[in-house]
């Protein structure tokens, strides 16, 4: 094997290796956004999604308009810690296209009050939701979500 060849196949190598790990560490990143969702309440879970996400981070999804920051972000999660201490949120599937991931996720719990206005003496929910997380330098800069809550309240009213 020629000298060329060699520096050839070692980069080709190093590449390979650096990229494989890089996916993995950035898959690794967006999976904390649900391992956070499933354990709203726990320090461990915040501390490790404020590491995933960048300090500006956004969730955009709030049908007014409006964007929530992380800090207003993760006081929405206490809530819903306190509201469904059973909240489950598992990725189904996930897809990758550089920097942006596609998840889709199953979201199910039982409120233990009225949720969004509704008692649902004792039911569950189980929901489809699908997110686009945007990376930048390996944390998560931005997440647009969408979440089937109308099922969910059709669920917890018994229709």
């Amino acid at each position: 094997m020629s000298l060329k060849n060699l520096i050839a196949s070692v980069t080709l190598a190093t590449v390979t290796t650096f990229a494989t790990g890089a996916l993995a560490d950035d898959k690794s990143t967006v999976t904390t956004f649900y391992d956070l969702l499933s354990n709203p309440g726990t320090q461990k879970q915040i501390t490790a999604f404020q590491a995933a996400t960048t300090e500006d981070w956004v969730s955009m999804g709030d049908y007014t308009g409006a964007n929530k920051s992380r800090e207003a972000f993760l006081g929405q999660m206490g809530g819903f810690a306190q509201l469904i201490p059973d909240l489950n949120w598992a990725i189904q599937d996930i897809h990758q296209d550089g920097n942006t991931f596609v998840v889709r996720s199953r979201a199910t719990g039982t409120p233990v009050a009225p949720f969004f206005g509704v008692d649902g003496q004792g039911r569950s929910f189980d929901i489809m939701t699908i997110d686009i997380h945007e990376l930048e330098d390996g944390k998560i800069a931005r997440t647009y979500h969408v979440e089937d809550w109308s099922t969910a309240l059709q669920q917890l009213a018994g229709k």
